[in-house]
């Protein structure tokens, strides 16, 4: 059954909280973050991705970005930016984006559960980016960005969190340029307190949304930290990391689509050629071609939208993750035909949110690369592969609308 247990959070003061909350570090490019950064000397990203404040030709993962991270938030603690709560607490947080509604509980994950998988994954983590947070988190001594998970609400959590909202005002209300509503109040009633860990010790599986790289390597940090300290009871802050946990069927997932630079050699004709053997292809001339249903896609090529709609002979007797039309692309397609045979590392292949405009992703893909306009994957299948404890191709999903980071810090040693 799952821990998610309070903590104290460090958190911006009212008056500070729509200027500091930033998108997640790894939306956010090295050229984007220091243009933010410039403008707003409040903006989280100067802990997230601490570079901007360092010369241009610093290496991301020099040991000095992490120390400029740690130098930035004990700053922003000092000056007054941040606050501390006195009181280990829960918290709600609430998203609006285009009339919208999500609404989750931050708490703090048990390190445990990640490992015993009541915290299920559904994506492997490349190696790279999980050492780049885990010099983050354990330098900055603190989890800056919560982990972002999912699971079926019983009636009761659902209820405290109703009955929360509406007896008590939020202490942050604020929308960012994105015009996403952010909301979030503090839950230290100690009636509710309880209700609340006992609600989700009855709760079997929790399943990571978005931020597997965040969070294993928060459990690293965990890990040795507990190496570190051999007399450790459990109870220390560094068993637990920072989450927030949202009903499933809250959540909204945008397709993720992909971009490749080149068709790998072939003409226009032979490309298209060879997707008649696994794909019912008509031409789409004059507007963007958007998938209305699984097993479809659009395609751009060389000016022209194409529909592709699986042939179901390809599909109907693989297993749950063969069935996604992002695995079918890639058995199909981005491997035999464009040479894409590990999309996590070939530098030919873009991945692009399901937030942009589909012109845009003609845009990208030129005149002499292959766009691919996806279906989304939907909750359930996500949840389903996480219970056979399978994976998902890479970036498989994308949520929106994103977290923002520095709303809530759990310091590691408190």
């Amino acid at each position: 059954m799952a821990v998610f247990r309070t903590f104290k959070a460090l958190r911006p003061a009212p008056e500070k909280a729509a200027r500091v909350a930033a998108l997640p570090y790894d939306v956010v490019s090295r050229e984007e973050a220091k243009l933010i950064g410039d403008e707003n000397s409040d903006s989280f990203l100067h802990v997230d991705r601490a570079e901007m404040d360092l010369p241009q030709e610093t290496d991301l993962y020099d040991s000095v970005v992490y120390e400029k991270a740690r130098e930035n938030l004990l700053r922003m603690e000092e000056d007054g930016t941040f606050i501390q709560d006195k009181k280990s607490c829960y918290y709600i947080y609430e998203l609006v984006r285009k009339g919208k509604t999500q609404t989750g509980i931050v708490g703090c994950a048990s390190i445990d559960d990640y490992l015993n998988n009541v915290v299920k994954k559904h994506e492997l983590t490349r190696e790279d980016k999980e050492l780049d947070r885990i010099h983050h988190v354990d330098v900055c001594d603190a989890n800056t960005g919560p982990i972002y998970l999912a699971c079926r609400y019983t009636q009761e959590l659902t209820d405290v969190i109703g009955q929360w909202k509406a007896a008590h005002a939020p202490v942050y209300d604020f929308a960012n340029e994105d015009e996403i509503i952010h909301r979030v109040w503090v839950i230290d009633g100690e009636a509710e307190i309880l209700t609340i860990g006992e609600e989700f010790r009855k709760i079997s599986s929790i399943y990571i949304a978005d931020g597997h790289h965040r969070a294993a390597s928060a459990v690293k940090v965990g890990l040795k930290r507990r190496q570190e300290n051999p007399g450790y009871t459990g109870e220390e802050e560094f068993n637990y990391f920072l989450s927030v946990v949202f009903p499933c069927e809250q959540l909204t997932i945008l397709p993720y689509n992909r971009v490749v630079r080149d068709l790998n050699g072939l003409t226009e004709k032979a490309f298209l050629g060879s997707l008649k053997f696994n794909f019912e292809l008509m031409a789409m001339p004059g507007f963007p071609c958007k998938p209305v249903e699984k097993h479809c896609m659009g395609m751009y090529l060389d000016g022209c939208w194409y529909h592709l709609k699986a042939w179901p002979d390809i599909y109907q007797k693989k297993d749950i993750v063969g069935q996604l039309d992002v695995e079918i692309l890639q058995d199909r397609v981005l491997s035999p035909v464009l040479g894409i045979k590990d999309p996590r590392t070939d530098d030919r292949i873009r991945f692009v949110g399901g937030s942009h405009r589909l012109s845009e992703l003609a845009d990208m893909a030129g005149e002499a690369g292959v766009a691919f306009a996806m279906y989304p994957t939907s909750m359930e299948e996500l949840m389903g592969i996480a219970d056979e404890g399978k994976l998902m191709p890479p970036k498989s999903t994308w949520f929106e609308p994103k977290l923002r980071s520095g709303l809530f810090i759990h310091k590691l040693s408190d």
